[in-house]
């Protein structure tokens, strides 16, 4: 039966390629607009709002904005097609995954002093929506000690409250008028990602929508992980298969053979204690060439589970007519990863298409919210949205 429930409806800042679009969308959010600056990102959201089943509404409702920097996204001007439903109904969430470098522990950490750090404009924009919650999602190192007095300020700029100024003087502020419900730290192996990818996740709920209720933190989904032999033996095996009955069936029959014992090893021998995942997935700096599976640490943790860190391999038909088979799935380390089988390691659905070359399509891979962590959020966030219906006889 077709639900007469009203939208609950998004705005997604730094949306990259709509890892957190996806989950939010999971969760029953639709999305009014998406904001992404890079153009290869901005294009795979408008392809796959475009074509993916389930994605009407945000046909009919959706600014999916081409390349746009935050700090120039003015809501008032750049929202044609859902700038009536933001002014008739207001907006229940603004959502964002806002730049991690300033945070990163790969990086230097500057935070309030990277040019990167986008919080501020997250604020300004919660002040001009007035959004009924707000998501934010960052890098572990956020919640480092080193930030403590960033977290404060963003903390008391929301609900008000005391916090230290750069210069080491006591400030206040009186807030926007929100609680701060919860900031900490969700790991998405808990989620079923095949990966371990801890995340900082803000949650904010205005204060008139929290009135007498109780927000919910998301539990785990998943007791046990899920392994990365089990996530991708469909998708190895499909690749393999290509070579099987030609002059490299017995190579390619050996290899796979090899990855999946590798993998399964790994499986077992972590059975209850983190269950052969990935090590996080990165995207890598546009400032260097090429596309790899990080640093030297989690080229080994890649190593133990069959697969080579040294590259991104092309997909199974690039594959053929490069003749890229030795390289990509024959080599000593093992196959490498594709594009694809990247992003089931990030907990993207099949068939969400990403636009651009392979190394900027894996960089979209690489730096995306998991989908399905998003998706506990959202959760999460909506049961509050609807008690507050309920409780206002809306």
């Amino acid at each position: 039966m077709y639900s007469t429930e009203k939208e609950f409806t998004s705005i997604e800042i730094c949306a990259g390629a709509g890892g957190q679009a996806i989950g939010l969308h999971q969760a029953g959010f639709r999305h009014l607009a998406l904001v992404e600056i890079d153009p290869y990102a901005a294009r795979t959201l408008a392809e796959n709002v475009r074509v993916q089943d389930g994605w009407e509404w945000e046909r009919a409702h959706c600014d999916v904005l081409p390349p746009t920097d935050v700090k120039d996204f003015k809501p008032s001007r750049d929202l044609p097609k859902s700038g009536d439903v933001l002014a008739n109904e207001g907006l229940d969430l603004l959502a964002g995954g806002v730049p991690c470098p300033p945070f990163s522990h790969a990086g230097k950490q500057l935070g309030r002093d990277d040019e990167r750090d986008l919080f501020p404009r997250m604020l300004e924009l919660v002040e001009e929506l007035n959004p009924r919650a707000v998501m934010i999602e960052n890098v572990r190192g956020i919640m480092d000690p080193k930030f403590s007095d960033y977290r404060d300020w963003i903390t008391a700029r929301l609900q008000g409250g005391d916090y230290r100024e750069e210069d080491g003087s006591e400030a206040s502020d009186p807030g926007l008028g929100y609680t701060v419900c919860n900031w900490g730290v969700l790991e998405a192996s808990n989620f079923g990602v095949p990966q371990l990818r801890p995340r900082a996740i803000l949650v904010a709920i205005r204060d008139d929508v929290l009135k007498g209720l109780t927000y919910q933190w998301p539990t785990a989904t998943h007791t046990e992980p899920v392994s990365v032999a089990d996530a991708l033996r469909e998708s190895m095996l499909e690749r393999y298969e290509k070579y099987f009955g030609g002059v490299h069936d017995e190579i390619a029959r050996a290899k796979y053979a090899h990855w999946y014992e590798r993998a399964s090893i790994r499986r077992d021998e972590l059975k209850g204690k983190g269950g052969g995942v990935a090590p996080t997935l990165v995207g890598g700096s546009k400032k260097h060439g090429g596309a790899d599976l990080g640093p030297s640490r989690a080229k080994a943790a890649w190593k133990q589970l069959g697969v080579s860190g040294l590259g991104v391999a092309n997909d199974i038909d690039l594959c053929r007519d490069k003749e890229s088979h030795e390289r990509d799935l024959f080599g000593p380390d093992g196959p490498m990863l594709t594009v694809q089988q990247a992003a089931i390691i990030q907990g993207f659905p099949s068939g969400w298409v990403f636009s651009g070359g392979k190394t900027a399509q894996y960089r979209q891979v690489g730096n995306a919210f998991p989908p399905p962590v998003a998706a506990a959020v959202g959760k999460s966030v909506i049961d509050v949205l609807r008690a507050a219906r309920r409780r206002d006889g809306h």
